[in-house]
């Protein structure tokens, strides 16, 4: 057992007790479930980066934790928590037991009331906003429409905290009468946190830290609240290439399952919002292509990072940014193919054979193979959009999933044409 330590003096750590600063400096006011939120998350946090697959599980994958939380209202969260640790199991691929506990007595009452209340909120949604390229359009589109987003940010590695600043701040000029803000948690643990056990690299449970700033940011503008989880239907479906991307290297993040999961929760809770992801029909390209505002877009698009593991880089001695090769920097590319500002470490994907033995020809290859097999019998792509998880909370949009999957193929296999691959 591992007691985490939720507290720097009076004020609660690991970002918490900031992002409430934070909070009432935005004027807005959260309640003791947006505290809990935030409670949850970290320990979920904890326990996904600080718990080694390779050692703590008996497959070499799937671990077994269990939580304690303390929260404002156990009983309420109890009953809530079949639904929170299927969700959790669904994300990260491991078995969750969660429970929950009363706060410690100086703790019980921990949210305070907005600083001025008889002012009116600036905010009308919230949107999720990572400084990736989906996020990027997300934001320009509720902008457009007169809307007046809170803009939830997780800051993470150095790459990702730039090019959040750098968009939000180019998102300032380029809409300088718009009423929006940002908001931003920092959260980490120290590598060794539980005695004895290695940290884990593969953070699939990250989202559900994000996801939770976004509610908690959304419980406290106190009235019914929309999510925005923009994410294009490609990688929100996230069906395997190949077999190989069935564990480690397949994301559940914005999955319709895990995104009904959410709501679900929310509903248990008595929450009056609701997640929604508007681009689940659209590639990444359509998403581009529709954009509110086409020029506000491209003069921002090269400060975006959609770069799976944008540090990789640094052990060859290249910069951050995207390597132009993973999943996500491929279905980049193919959206923004023929006018792209962005600087690839793989700058040329045609300049040579690429090795499927390594990374850079991996992805490539798994993309090509499935383009192929869904160009030759575009019915498979109905049977392999179930792989991932279960549809089954929207059956009428089966076959628009099964549609944007095979658009969003052949829109990848558009930028990879002409290029070579093979094991070396």
């Amino acid at each position: 057992m591992t007691l985490v330590d939720m507290l720097a003096g009076k004020s609660l750590a690991h970002g918490i007790g900031q992002a409430l600063r934070d909070m009432a400096d935005l004027n807005l006011g959260p309640t003791e479930l947006a505290v809990d939120f935030m409670l949850v998350a970290a320990h979920v946090h904890a326990a996904d980066t600080r718990i080694a697959r390779a050692s703590e599980s008996q497959d070499g994958w799937s671990r077994e934790i269990r939580l304690v939380v303390p929260v404002s209202d156990p009983e309420r969260w109890n009953s809530a928590s079949p639904i929170l640790e299927r969700m959790l199991r669904f994300l990260t691929g491991d078995l969750w037991r969660v429970g929950f506990r009363s706060r410690p007595g100086d703790f019980v009452t921990i949210a305070e009331p907005r600083p001025k209340p008889l002012v009116p909120l600036d905010f009308d949604c919230v949107s999720l906003f990572s400084g990736g390229l989906d996020s990027l359009v997300g934001a320009i589109d509720i902008l457009k429409s007169g809307s007046k987003p809170l803009l939830v940010s997780h800051a993470g590695e150095g790459a990702v905290s730039k090019s959040q600043e750098d968009c939000f701040s180019s998102l300032k000029d380029a809409f300088p009468t718009s009423t929006f803000d940002r908001l931003r948690i920092w959260m980490a643990f120290r590598k060794g946190l539980i005695d004895g056990v290695d940290s884990e690299d593969t953070t699939r449970g990250r989202s559900f830290l994000f996801f939770s700033l976004g509610v908690a940011a959304g419980v406290s503008l106190r009235q019914d609240f929309t999510l925005n989880v923009p994410e294009n239907g490609l990688i929100a479906l996230n069906v395997p290439m190949d077999p190989l991307r069935l564990g480690a290297l397949s994301t559940r993040t914005t999955h319709p399952f895990y995104m009904a999961r959410w709501n679900e929760l929310l509903t248990a809770l008595d929450i009056r919002g609701r997640l929604v992801n508007p681009y689940w029909d659209k590639t990444k390209g359509e998403m581009v292509a529709a954009c509110s505002d086409s020029s506000i877009l491209k003069s921002i698009v090269s400060q975006s990072l959609s770069c799976s593991s944008p540090t990789k880089g640094r052990w060859d001695g290249r910069p951050q940014g995207h390597c132009g090769y993973c999943l996500p920097c491929l279905i980049r590319r193919a959206s923004l193919l023929g006018d792209d500002p962005t600087s690839y470490g793989l700058k040329d994907l045609r300049k040579r054979t690429l090795d499927t033995t390594h990374a850079e020809g991996q992805q490539v290859r798994s993309f090509q193979l499935a383009a192929r097999r869904v160009a030759k019998r575009p019915e498979l792509a109905g049977i392999l959009i179930h792989k991932p998880g279960p549809l089954k909370d929207y059956p009428d949009r089966l076959d628009a999933y099964a549609d944007v999957y095979r658009r969003g193929l052949a829109e990848v296999d558009r930028l990879l044409a002409g290029v070579t691959t093979a094991p070396t």
